[in-house]
């Protein structure tokens, strides 16, 4: 795929997903032409999601099963294929599966990449696709708008520069949830600014319909961000 602006450094996407349907071939869509190298990493998926991504000209990854599957484990394989390339991209666009793209955000946040060495990380606004279904969804929708400029952290939708995320060692593979915040806290303490800009980046389906689901989702990123605190207290000195 061919980046729009040729004059800009390439950029990657890495695209992580499980069983996400249409969901994912819409995000798939919402690239073409947008990035000179798609990468999409699939968790066991039996929806034939692989095949899908492949007919839409992605490269793949599927993860083995014989390592517990994570977001971060995902990111890292699709990362790591990219880098592979003897023309790997300066910039990795990291995108969820349920997610699609807001038409020409990576031409903008390849820029402000392109012109401050200082950011390690861009990222922008998500939004739901279908706020008014449900108040879970609703939820999700005021949770996503946060203010722009320079943030501490943001979500899993984020342009990261490739050599601070080398500089790092990428997302930490046992965290199960959160495991965004705890990259950009560590990007952060690696001398590298992040920050949000005032565009649309992201529409998401968060698709929750029953209270079962946003308790399952409340759950898990609670122990998120618990996992978290107890990797950055425990971390040597210096290395956090």
């Amino acid at each position: 795929m061919s980046a729009l602006l040729p004059s800009l450094p390439r950029i990657g996407a890495v695209v992580i997903g499980r069983n996400e349907g249409q969901r994912l071939v819409n995000c798939l869509t919402s690239m073409e032409g947008e990035v000179d190298l798609l990468i999409y990493v699939d968790s066991g998926s039996t929806d034939g999601s692989l095949s899908a991504a492949e007919r839409l000209g992605a490269e793949t990854v599927l993860l083995s099963r014989d390592v517990p599957f994570t977001a971060a484990r995902a990111r890292n394989a699709g990362f790591e294929k990219i880098m592979a390339r003897p023309d790997a991209p300066e910039f990795v666009q990291f995108v969820d599966g349920d997610c699609t793209l807001e038409a020409g955000y990576l031409t903008h946040a390849a820029e402000a990449l392109a012109a401050d060495a200082s950011l390690g990380l861009v990222t922008g606004w998500r939004a739901e696709i279908q706020p008014e279904a449900s108040i879970y969804n609703e939820m999700c929708h005021f949770e996503w708008h946060r203010p722009a400029g320079e943030i501490l952290a943001c979500g899993g939708d984020m342009m990261v520069r490739a050599s601070a995320f080398e500089d790092i060692g990428g997302f930490n593979p046992e965290v199960i949830a959160a495991e965004d915040d705890e990259f950009c806290t560590r990007l952060r303490k690696a001398g590298h600014r992040l920050m949000r800009l005032p565009i649309p980046m992201t529409h998401h389906d968060a698709n929750m319909t029953a209270f079962s689901q946003w308790w399952s989702r409340a759950t898990r990123t609670g122990h998120g961000f618990e996992q978290v605190n107890d990797c950055l207290t425990s971390a040597p000195a210096g290395q956090i």
